[in-house]
């Protein structure tokens, strides 16, 4: 595993993890309440944090045009940069709202940015993290929708509308079809049936894993998947408020 994919907490800190904002929806002023109330928390978690994990979906529509990026949420984006810059570590999984990133956060925030699940260390603690979006047995209308938006072609012809236009079309389509935001269903399914615990589950297969951690499906869930690993869902920022914390040696999902 490679080494930045390490990391050591010193006596007191914490790892932190939240996902599932989706700032913009319904509409904008009407998710400005659930911003300030992010911001808040990030502020709070800043003095203890080692890193900070945003797994996804922190808007409900992005797109990186060349030189335009979409309008609002400067509180956001103010506090992700004050926090990197003050040399905690920020990493962040796109979603399925927001996978059209391609350098942004990278260049202006100072954040990594990964479009695929990935395992860290913490001390000897592994842990697995993605967004969650089309993986396992289910979520086969989005993985369908995926392949469309993820197409060059697609995402070249996109580019080429004007950003005023563009990012009405995509904040309406994803305000408004279940197909594309993924979250159509978000009622517990059983702990047989819910299919990220069924990925993971697979995933065990091949390597021992202590921790499996996704957002996207809007519900702050825990699953023991053997006696030695466990699949935790962040839940949201909508409704719930839960995030998760990390502190050395246990992993809890909390509510703010």
């Amino acid at each position: 595993m490679n080494k930045s994919n390490h990391i050591t907490l010193a006596e007191g800190k914490k790892i932190y993890f939240a996902s599932d904002n989706h700032l913009g929806a319904p509409t904008s002023d009407a998710s400005k309440p659930r911003e300030k109330k992010f911001v808040a928390w990030l502020d709070e978690i800043k003095h203890d944090a080692a890193a900070i994990f945003l797994l996804g979906d922190l808007f409900d529509f992005w797109f990186e045009y060349k030189t335009v990026v979409p309008k609002g949420f400067t509180r956001t984006l103010g506090k992700l940069a004050e926090i990197s810059d003050s040399g905690i570590p920020i990493h962040y999984f796109v979603g399925n709202h927001d996978l059209w990133m391609h350098g942004y956060f990278e260049e202006e925030l100072g954040i990594p940015v990964y479009h695929k699940p990935k395992e860290f260390m913490f001390n000897d603690t592994s842990v697995f993290i993605g967004h969650g979006d089309g993986l396992g047995p289910n979520d086969k209308g989005y993985k369908r929708m995926k392949k469309v938006f993820t197409n060059p072609v697609f995402k070249w012809l996109f580019k080429w509308m004007h950003p005023d236009i563009g990012l009405r079309i995509g904040q309406y389509l994803s305000v408004k079809n279940k197909m594309i935001s993924g979250d159509d269903d978000a009622t517990f399914l059983g702990e047989e049936n819910e299919w990220l615990a069924v990925y993971c589950k697979r995933k065990l297969e091949d390597k021992h894993r202590d921790y499996f951690v996704f957002g996207h499906r809007h519900l702050p869930l825990e699953i023991d998947l053997n006696e030695k690993s466990k699949y935790v869902n962040l839940g949201d920022w909508i409704q719930y408020y839960t995030y998760g914390v990390f502190d050395g040696e246990n992993f809890d999902l909390k509510k703010y």
